[in-house]
């Protein structure tokens, strides 16, 4: 599938793996999108990269959600993609001295992480379904969803982070047999530890000692090498529900 003349979504767009990916889609000539929380929009203040339009959208709301779509859509660049980067992570023990895992805070990992990832990808693949096929195929569109390697390995302490990531990936190969018959594909990155601004107040040391974790190339992974692996699997018409894993051979320790 052609990335260039084509409309892209990326949630998270503002920072991290959404804003390199939306920068990299942008560069291939694609009228990118950026859907993230106003606060966020605000952060990204003048880096937004040319060819990238950042709406200020919770992804966890289904009118906000339609909203973005249909601004998209009035574009009249065709939705061809849409990734997903859109999250959070708070750690918490299911019962710990304090007691036991704050049930809101449980509600609001699924919230943002899985429910959220569904929302746009059902209210974008409407949209995508309503485009006309770039091959004698019926292809339309891709889904690019973001889970995790804590989906396969959490740590001590990941237990919401876990369930929704694994969430994610369990929504692979049934969201990409619903979709088939539109013709959109459906996949899911599972980056391991990336470099972005999440990580950006931990000590030297630590950040050594995560690096020190990662078999080969034992460093911590790039937003742009996430971005490299959604362009392939955009131009890669074969690859369809599938969970690919990026993360240089690491299997999580228990903590």
């Amino acid at each position: 599938m052609e990335i260039s003349g084509s409309a892209a979504i990326v949630t998270g767009g503002a920072s991290g793996l959404g804003a390199a990916t939306a920068k990299r889609f942008a560069d291939l000539g694609a009228t990118v999108f950026g859907l993230d929380l106003p606060q966020s929009i605000e952060r990204a203040g003048d880096s937004v990269p040319a060819g990238v339009t950042l709406i200020p959208t919770d992804v966890t709301s289904g009118d906000e959600v339609a909203a973005a779509v249909a601004k998209v859509v009035e574009s009249g660049v065709p939705l061809r993609i849409v990734v997903n980067c859109a999250g959070v992570g708070w750690a918490g023990r299911i019962l710990s001295k304090n007691g036991p895992h704050d049930l809101e805070l449980f509600r609001t990992v699924i919230t943002v992480n899985l429910l959220g990832s569904f929302n746009v990808m059902r209210l974008a693949a409407e949209a995508m379904a309503k485009t006309e096929p770039v091959d004698e195929y019926g292809q339309r569109g891709v889904v690019i969803n973001t889970a995790s390697v804590a989906a396969f390995e959490g740590q001590i302490g990941q237990i919401a982070y876990s369930a929704s990531k694994g969430g994610v990936a369990g929504m692979t190969i049934p969201a990409a047999r619903d979709l088939a018959q539109f013709g959109i594909r459906v996949n899911t990155i599972a980056p391991g530890i990336i470099d972005t601004p999440m990580l950006a107040g931990v000590t030297e040391e630590y950040r050594k000692g995560l690096e020190a974790g990662v078999p080969f190339p034992s460093r911590l992974g790039r937003p742009d090498e996430y971005a490299q692996l959604a362009q392939y699997i955009a131009e890669h018409d074969y690859l369809n529900g599938e969970t690919f894993r990026m993360d240089g051979a690491l299997r999580m320790a228990p903590r």
